[in-house]
């Protein structure tokens, strides 16, 4: 069991790693947040949105590497302090013995590198989505603050309808591309999050009872953890985005459209209704991600893990 997890989760990595790299709007995202940040130099209130944002972003990915390193030191210590006899010459395998201590370190490497590759891809999505989510929160604000500064020909927006428009589209261009690059991912990780959790759990409840119960337990408590993580990271960054989405159309709804001119005023109704159409993340274009869509693999995993300890 404990093989087939290991074999998964490398799986799991090089599809994610393969699939990001293979997108070919990875270019374009970068060019949309690099404008986004020039745009917010004409206004504190945006830039210190976006900045905060980014320093969410930094923190949460320091917290994940940090976690990915720790579950991998905790994982591998057993196997540097286990007792093996390199010197032993009458084994199968001689040659292998002789290099065992460089085969382990390079095989420790190996595995930081995939976990610090796996914990990347989620910071990734989290990253993008944080950006994303404070884009629409300036969108709000705009809307928010749409009054009419009187002037001698009668008023003008502070903020035009067809800047928030633009701005609008914008942020719905930056979601669709989110969306393809990580609804495949998340149809990857869904099926096979589900499979972890419950192998993980499975070990944890057979180990119970064993001489080794507390090895066993904390090497594979941490993974468990990160497993479960990762299914609650895209779950959680498809629910943001849905709220995030709807709050634009509630923003519109509750601006002072009723003190506009009616040329302006009628611009802000193509938002509402675009707004309806939530934004979101999806299964591969199946089923939308939400935390609902989370409890459902915690339901499934649990589902499937009693089978598991039936048929023992």
């Amino acid at each position: 069991m404990k093989e087939i997890y290991e074999n998964l989760v490398l799986l799991e990595m090089y599809v994610e790693n393969i699939r990001v790299w293979l997108f070919t709007k990875f270019a374009e995202i970068l060019m949309i947040m690099e404008e986004d940040w020039n745009d917010c130099n004409n206004s504190d209130i945006n830039m210190r949105e976006t900045r905060c944002k980014a320093k969410l972003a930094g923190r949460i990915t320091n917290a994940m590497f940090t976690l990915h390193t720790l579950t991998i030191v905790g994982y591998s210590i057993g196997v540097f302090l286990a007792d093996v006899d390199i010197d032993d010459h009458q084994s199968e395998l001689p040659l292998l013995l002789r290099w065992y201590k460089t085969l382990l370190y390079v095989q420790f490497v190996h595995l930081i590198l995939s976990g610090c590759g796996t914990g990347l891809l989620n910071a990734l999505l989290l990253t993008l989505i944080l950006h994303l989510g404070g884009q629409m929160d300036i969108l709000r604000c705009w809307l928010t603050k749409l009054v009419i500064k009187n002037n001698e020909e009668g008023g003008e927006l502070g903020v035009t309808t067809n800047e928030i428009i633009r701005k609008h589209q914008k942020v719905i261009k930056f979601a669709e591309y989110i969306e393809n690059m990580y609804t495949y991912i998340a149809l990857l990780q869904f099926t096979l999050n589900t499979v972890l959790i419950c192998s993980l759990a499975f070990l944890i409840v057979t180990a119970i009872g064993s001489p080794d119960a507390v090895e066993l337990i904390m090497r594979t408590l941490l993974f468990y953890t990160v497993t479960n993580l990762e299914a609650f990271i895209f779950c959680y960054a498809g629910e943001y985005l849905k709220n995030k989405s709807r709050a634009i159309g509630n923003a519109a709804y509750y601006s002072a459209w009723y003190e506009m001119k009616p040329e302006n005023s009628r611009n802000l109704i193509f938002i509402i209704l675009r707004a309806q159409k939530q934004l979101t993340l999806t299964v591969g274009k199946i089923m939308d991600l939400s935390l609902e869509s989370f409890t459902d693999i915690m339901k499934a995993s649990g589902s499937y893990l009693s089978v598991l300890l039936a048929m023992q």
